[in-house]
């Protein structure tokens, strides 16, 4: 699903999640200054740990905020994937028509959304284009 060429730095993060949770994933990508591992759905919770303990002893390594979420396995997942990813930032809902989405929000959440110099926008439309093939990302 994911085809995006890691980096050395993506490759650190990727093996010390590893070490850290025992659990192997070839899911990591930025957004918002957070390092996101997306995990299969069956050890989400393996993946977090008591009481998140491995996400705190990531984020204590890597100093930056971590997230993990569940990867999506079909496009119905879309919403629940966005929403793990942007949260706490909250919007109404997505449509989805082709190749284009369309993310419905109010107007605080619009502006979170998109980000100073549409930085948000960017890397939200990026990570969709490779989990979904998104090739549009609209926010209303």
């Amino acid at each position: 699903m994911l085809k995006t060429k890691l980096d050395i730095i993506s490759i650190q993060y990727l093996n010390l999640f590893e070490k850290i949770t025992g659990i192997k994933t070839s899911n990591c990508f930025n957004y918002n200054n957070a390092i996101v591992f997306a995990v299969e759905p069956h050890f989400f919770s393996r993946a977090i740990g008591e009481r998140g303990i491995n996400v705190r002893r990531m984020s204590e390594r890597i100093k930056r905020r971590v997230k993990i979420v569940m990867l999506p396995s079909k496009i119905q997942d879309a919403e629940k994937f966005v929403k793990a990813i942007v949260y706490p930032v909250s919007f109404r809902k997505i449509e989805i028509l082709g190749d284009e989405m369309n993310i419905i929000a109010g107007p605080q959440s619009k502006a979170a959304l998109i980000g100073r110099e549409s930085r948000r926008l960017l890397e939200l439309q990026t990570i969709l284009e490779n989990f979904f093939h998104i090739q549009k990302l609209k926010i209303s």
